[in-house]
């Protein structure tokens, strides 16, 4: 079997690229020069050589299996919530995770695949009358992104009730890491430094008021609906917090809120989204948070931090 050599940033003939992988896995789901403009939350980015959709955790080790033996460029995508995909797209095999949803609970631990979103998982966990979840509501995104960033809202983060992770490494082993081994931070985990896929959460939760509960949840949700842009595609909150500051009073006292650059535009409602008005591309957005990075060091000193992933390469 013909075997690719890897060229940085060059792209292989698609067409070749596919075929090859269909005949190993003629089951799987799998797009050819796909737009992921079609998945992104930005509604931006150019294609992929090929969008994998494996079906199992065999099947994700397998895709990535495949790749290293035929020495093929991979990355996963999660459920591409918040990232912003160049508009040159990505080289060689995405791996999207959307199809891994399968949830278990065994007394205070529940256990979900790594497609699995966020907001279904924290209520799955209020069906189950367990509590701990309750910050994620209305946090988008998948399991595996939220681990891998240690997302959180509202005071709450997930190294609060993460209990372990299967994670498959680059050489293709499954591991399991522990709360300790994750070195959680500030939207940060051990697994950001390490090539590889977060397979399956699983997390030590407890028992909880169901009324309570879902009373928390709906207050949060009418403060997210509220404070946020959600009727525009956007990537979330675009920037970390700096210490001893808040990053939209900061774009706001700048005079930033409301500019236009291209089809992005920084959020009349909150200065820390960035949203796409008028057909945005990934140029628009990454051009847009280089200025405001710009702007805010210049006036205030502050080195803003994209919590947003930029990831793919520019369109020649």
């Amino acid at each position: 079997m013909l075997k690719y050599m890897r060229l940085k940033n060059q792209r292989r003939h698609p067409s070749m690229l596919n075929t090859e992988i269909k005949n190993e896995f003629p089951t799987m789901n799998l797009l050819l020069d796909e737009p992921l403009m079609n998945y992104t939350y930005t509604k931006t980015g150019g294609p992929a050589d090929v969008l994998a959709f494996p079906s199992s955790s065999k099947e994700v080790q397998d895709i990535v299996r495949y790749c290293k033996e035929h020495h093929l460029d991979w990355m996963v995508l999660g459920n591409a919530s918040n990232l912003i995909v160049r508009d040159g797209g990505i080289r060689g095999v995405v791996i999207m995770l959307t199809d891994l949803t399968a949830c278990q609970i065994e007394g205070q631990f529940l256990t979900v695949e790594a497609g699995t979103k966020l907001i279904d998982t924290s209520r799955q966990a209020l069906a189950a009358s367990l509590s701990g979840l309750e910050f994620a509501c209305g946090i988008p995104g998948s399991i595996g992104g939220a681990v891998y960033m240690n997302a959180g809202a509202y005071g709450g983060e997930i190294k609060d009730c993460f209990y372990s992770c299967e994670f498959l490494q680059a050489d293709g082993t499954v591991v399991t890491l522990t709360n300790e081994a994750m070195a959680f931070a500030y939207r940060h985990s051990a697994v950001q430094e390490r090539k590889g896929i977060v397979l399956s959460a699983t997390f030590q939760l407890q028992p909880g008021d169901q009324d309570v509960m879902k009373a928390k949840m709906a207050e949060l949700t009418e403060l997210r609906e509220a404070k946020q842009p959600l009727e525009y595609p956007s990537c979330g909150s675009v920037f970390k917090r700096p210490e001893g500051y808040f990053t939209g009073k900061l774009i706001q006292d700048a005079g930033l809120q409301g500019l236009i650059w291209g089809g992005a535009q920084i959020s009349e409602k909150h200065a820390g989204f960035i949203v796409n008005v008028n057909h945005a591309t990934a140029t628009d957005y990454i051009e847009l948070i280089a200025h405001i990075q710009q702007v805010i060091d210049e006036k205030y000193g502050v080195q803003l931090e994209t919590e947003v992933r930029i990831i793919g390469v520019e369109k020649k």
